[in-house]
């Protein structure tokens, strides 16, 4: 990152320059002073509205979904598992992460016009309004560096996806399971769908949810190693909610997720393309399901093949 997108403190008004969104992925932090209060609130505001707009976007996912499998029950559609699955993958990963992603870049650009002069006053910080809208998301055609990145991040991803879940059988923890793990086991035949929506759908509705938001958020505070880190938490415990399982089978599960979660956010940073993360999660997911379709229609131990999807 250059320097002079940091925020380099303001030599007429005294004021330390705060990033509320910067070129490309979201800018990164702003380096003001630890020790200022406005810094320390700015911190604490920044990760408590990023887990708000993770858990707002779970919610309003959950609410669709049950809304539109209802009506179409209704209708007499019958809420076959395949039904079930595509609704609630439009409308959870497509029409509410997406809508809830840019509905919060609209109202921050908004409150953000309404508060600056107030917060500058009160904080001591000068809000930087020179970068707004979708285009601090970073979302451009990808070039040989992002492939790279994407080859790079998919078998990292992999590795610790497997790895975590090679590692909680041999010790023998018991891990929660997804809805679509259990949609599988009744019928293999939805994730013959499910391959190609996580690059058309699962993929890029997370990833603008919880990297082009909630990190970007948390990157203005705490800077890109942090946010990483931080997002990569939300996201895993945002699926806890999801899971069934006991609440340790279900942690063990968020666990393990944190790993593809840490590589997912740091090719972002590292390309400032959110792109990148999407066709790593995509094909990170499209090869979980692969693999649990091959066990379930060819696999000797199919019975157990399911909880492959714990990790996805």
């Amino acid at each position: 990152m250059s320097d002079e997108n940091r925020g380099p403190a303001d030599a007429d008004g005294g004021f330390e320059t705060a990033d509320l969104g910067a070129e490309g992925n979201g800018g990164t932090a702003s380096d003001p002073d630890d020790s200022a209060p406005g810094a320390v609130l700015l911190g604490a505001w920044a990760l408590v509205s990023s887990v708000a707009v993770g858990l707002v976007g779970l919610a309003v996912g959950a609410v669709l979904a049950v809304a539109g499998i209802g009506g179409l029950t209704a209708a007499g559609v019958g809420a076959t598992p395949l039904v079930i699955l595509v609704v609630s993958l439009v409308l959870v990963q497509g029409v509410a992460f997406g809508g809830v992603a840019l509905g919060y870049v609209t109202l921050r650009d908004r409150a953000r016009d309404l508060v600056r002069g107030p917060v500058e006053r009160a904080l001591g910080v000068r809000l930087d309004d020179s970068r707004h809208g979708v285009g601090w998301l970073g979302v451009r055609r990808p070039g040989l560096r992002d492939a790279a990145a994407v080859g790079l991040g998919y078998v990292g991803a992999l590795g610790l996806g497997i790895g975590g879940a090679v590692l909680v059988s041999t010790v023998g923890l018991e891990a929660g399971s997804n809805q679509a793990a259990d949609l599988a086991a009744r019928d293999p035949s939805v994730l013959l769908l499910l391959i190609p929506a996580s690059f058309l759908l699962i993929g890029p509705g997370e990833e603008l949810l919880f990297r082009g938001i909630v990190q970007g958020r948390l990157r203005e505070a705490f800077g890109a190693p942090v946010a990483v880190v931080l997002a990569s938490v939300v996201f895993a415990a945002i699926h806890y909610v999801a899971l069934s399982g006991s609440p340790s089978a279900r942690l063990v599960t968020v666990g393990v997720l944190v790993g593809p979660a840490l590589v997912f956010g740091t090719v972002y940073e590292l390309t400032e393309n959110l792109v990148v993360p999407a066709m790593v999660h995509g094909a990170y997911n499209a090869t979980l399901f692969t693999l649990l379709y091959l066990a379930l229609r060819f696999g000797p131990d199919a019975a157990g093949s399911p909880a492959l999807l714990a990790w996805a």
